[in-house]
């Protein structure tokens, strides 16, 4: 059975892109909530170099059904040539909090 609910992880260079990627995405009903962790240390291998940044995590809780809408906003958004968008099922939790996930991202 697939999940209804999941939570999107994306991260950014800085806390005001965060902020900003974070406000437009639940302004827009692609999402009901993000928070935003950071900084955080990022150790990634990109155009064949191992690299260390500190980075700032944006985890937008969604449903399933919204995934690819904010996939594609929050590419359009982005500042990253190949920004991380990863979904992740919310596999249980509070039935009313997930009720109120799914009304506010309804549209």
């Amino acid at each position: 059975m697939a999940a209804e609910h999941v939570i999107v992880t994306s991260t950014t260079d800085s806390e005001t892109a965060a902020c900003e990627l974070a406000a437009k995405v639940i302004e827009e009903r692609l999402g009901a909530c993000a928070q935003i962790v950071g900084p955080v240390t990022s150790v990634y291998r990109w155009e064949g170099e191992v690299r260390t940044d500190h980075e700032w995590r944006v985890e937008i809780k969604t449903t399933t059904a919204r995934v690819p809408a904010l996939t594609e906003r929050i590419g359009q958004l982005h500042g990253y040539d190949l920004p991380e968008i990863v979904a992740t099922p919310i596999v249980g939790g509070s039935a009313a909090y997930l009720s109120w996930l799914a009304t506010e991202t309804a549209g």
